[in-house]
């Protein structure tokens, strides 16, 4: 099993499944700030996006997919887009 380092968790999924949750939750956290335009909401969405980020910088490592991994950093970069937005 996968330790995450920044939480202490441990995950049986591998890097991949680990980035597809991490950007799923990313998505919904914006979507969930954005329209409530709540301060906190947008720094936990932000937090969530930048704990996305790094998930996306190690996975990859495996050599796996490329259109997988290109299309998890297009939804990482909507969802910074779409809070940068709110921000303004």
């Amino acid at each position: 099993m996968d330790q995450i380092n920044h939480t202490g968790l441990i995950s049986g999924f591998n890097n991949l499944k680990q980035l597809e949750m991490a950007v799923a939750a990313a998505q919904k956290m914006t979507g969930s700030a954005t329209m409530s335009m709540d301060p906190e909401a947008i720094q936990n969405a932000e937090k969530a996006l930048q704990d996305a980020k790094t998930i996306y910088q190690t996975a990859g490592d495996t050599g796996v997919d490329q259109d997988f991994l290109s299309n998890q950093n297009e939804l990482l970069l909507q969802c910074e887009h779409q809070l940068n937005e709110a921000k303004q």
